[in-house]
């Protein structure tokens, strides 16, 4: 099977994998194993992927961004990195998961204070939702945010938080009613050097040893009340509409790892990925329980990405679509996050088995 999604203007998508494919050779490469033992990556690279449009792509001209809504320029840019390695890079949570919330709930004065710099590479951000006590049930999240006068005081802490460390800007879950459920929580966005706002131990973890994860914590933080994102009290369906394009993103660069670990099996004992994924899709889908098997005499073919059915549907998907579609983008986005994961662990796992 062939992927289609950039046959409509193949010319254009080529050319801006060049571009992505040509930064991270230059920028990236050279730098990752000192980046990997420091922990985190330079603000130079930032200011570097800005200069060469690869931040904010969708964002409008008017704010500095390349004012494409296309999630395939995203895409493109996830593969090229996952493809060098590149895993402490942040440019997906900066373009995927966070563009989204600023593009749709910032209000004029708030794009225009915060969008230029997003675009730029000079305002690294972040989301924090995850919290010591509180994973996956955001509703269990304790971080106050509580009206005084023009500001809100922020208190709490939040664990795991991806560019946690090099972030200017970072979008906050707080809860801003403790008597209101769901409807109690409320986006607000901290900045740098905001006094009380102070970041935690550098978290080491078993890879992506280049990305900055972090503890966050906030004591008494006076943020203006002008630095709310969208309504008070929507936070948590504002979550919820924009988790789809999160788990697209993830399945992308999980699709995208599965490909650069099948290619890196040791010679003769390559899957293609038709038979990856034919094996690995009974066993997704509940029938197959058996490990897939390596064939005797693999066939030679490139190996195409994106090719897991929900994943290309999705990904052919602009911004809008997922949007306007969002109770079946979330379902597209979901499986493929969950079925993409799975298979990157399988790819890998069979991989270092062979390899012994």
């Amino acid at each position: 099977m062939q992927r289609n999604i950039f046959d409509d203007d193949p010319d254009a998508f080529q050319a801006f994998r060049d571009l992505a494919r040509t930064f991270v050779e230059r920028e990236i490469e050279p730098h990752h194993e000192q980046w990997e033992a420091d922990g985190q990556v330079s603000r130079e690279v930032w200011l570097a992927a800005g200069k060469a449009g690869l931040l904010g792509t969708d964002v409008p001209e008017e704010f500095g961004g390349g004012g494409v809504d296309d999630f395939r320029y995203n895409a493109i840019i996830d593969e090229e990195l996952v493809r060098a390695g590149a895993s402490g890079i942040g440019f997906p949570l900066q373009n995927d998961v966070v563009a989204p919330y600023l593009l749709r709930l910032a209000n004029d004065e708030q794009k225009r204070r915060w969008l230029p710099g997003f675009c730029s590479g000079e305002i690294i951000t972040a989301i924090a939702m995850t919290e010591p006590g509180t994973g996956s049930d955001l509703q269990g999240i304790q971080t106050t945010a509580v009206r005084d006068g023009s500001d809100y005081i922020v208190n709490g802490s939040k664990t795991f938080i991806t560019n946690g460390i090099l972030s200017d800007l970072v979008i906050v879950v707080a809860k801003t009613d403790p008597d209101a459920g769901s409807k109690g929580f409320s986006l607000i966005v901290v900045e740098r050097d905001m006094p009380g706002f102070e970041r935690g131990r550098r978290l080491k973890k078993v890879g992506m040893k280049a990305q900055d994860t972090a503890e966050l914590f906030f004591s008494d933080v006076r943020v203006p009340a002008a630095n709310v994102l969208g309504e008070v009290g929507q936070g948590f369906i504002y979550l919820m509409q924009n988790l789809p394009q999160e788990r697209l993103s993830i399945a992308v660069g999980c699709t995208a790892g599965v490909e650069r670990a099948l290619e890196q099996r040791p010679d003769g004992d390559n899957l293609t990925w038709g038979e990856f994924v034919t094996n690995s899709a009974a066993s997704f889908l509940g029938g197959d329980k058996e490990k897939p098997k390596t064939p005797a005499k693999p066939k030679k073919e490139k190996l195409p990405s994106l090719r897991h059915p929900c994943v290309r549907k999705a990904c052919g998907w602009n911004t809008k679509m997922l949007v306007d579609s969002f109770p079946v983008a979330l379902w597209h986005g979901g499986i493929g996050k969950k079925a993409q994961t799975e298979s990157i662990g399988r790819s890998v796992d069979q991989g270092l088995q062979l390899d012994q």
